[in-house]
């Protein structure tokens, strides 16, 4: 697959969940909860002990029903290592061009991690495939709507701070997808399923202001 090909099927959903945990074993069950609750892409932090060895497994059991990517990519080291485990798209809190390049050299998208304009500007410039604005609880999805009047080009993703129920109004400000973590995989298995289906359903629900482009794709279908 082509990186936007790869791009479009990680935020088809309109959200993907961050995985990060205390330990592989919780990581595991939390990534099946997740993904049995419906949700199609995961991202799985590298805080997490045995992150990559997760990525592998997952990426080699689940195959083409989920993209599972690799999360806290901070430094061109890493970002060569969670490709290796089979990490279809890499995720970053900072922006670092050498991890754009890397991800790139070997056909992976990087969602770099932009706090400002400026950041945001020169990620685009570095080639990143999707910006993660990170983190979003000092903002509401107004702050968003106003810097996408400015940057109509730069596919936003609203991450550290977003709930089930400020999803679907990031999703309207115009912002591509949200980033999730405890505010969606937090308590039991049918509680994470219930909270999962809803929000999955209020997302295929809300219209954006205007749609953003990847690459030739646009990231969401009529």
């Amino acid at each position: 697959m082509y990186r936007w090909e790869i791009t479009r099927a990680a935020l088809a959903q309109r959200v993907f969940a961050i995985v990060r945990s205390t330990s592989y074993d919780e990581a595991s069950a939390t990534a099946d909860t997740l993904l049995s609750a419906g949700i199609t892409s995961l991202e799985i932090s590298l805080t997490t002990p045995f992150a990559l060895e997760a990525v592998t497994t997952l990426t080699r059991e689940l195959g083409d029903d989920a993209v599972i990517g690799a999360g806290t990519i901070l430094d061109a080291v890493s970002a060569r290592m969670a490709v290796d485990a089979g990490a279809r798209f890499l995720v970053s809190p900072n922006l670092d061009p050498e991890v754009i390049r890397t991800g790139h050299r070997y056909g992976v998208p990087v969602f770099a991690g932009v706090a400002t304009p400026t950041e945001m500007v020169r990620a685009l410039e570095c080639g990143a495939d999707a910006l993660k604005v990170f983190p979003v609880s000092g903002h509401d999805p107004s702050w968003l709507k106003d810097v996408r009047a400015a940057l109509p080009q730069a596919p936003l993703l609203p991450t550290g701070g977003v709930t089930v129920e400020s999803a679907p109004e990031w999703i309207a400000a115009g912002a591509v997808a949200v980033g999730m973590g405890s505010a969606l995989s937090g308590g039991d298995r049918d509680t994470v399923a219930k909270r999962a289906a809803e929000l999955l359903i209020r997302l295929a629900d809300t219209t954006p202001d205007h749609r953003t482009t990847i690459g030739t794709a646009d990231l969401y279908d009529d």
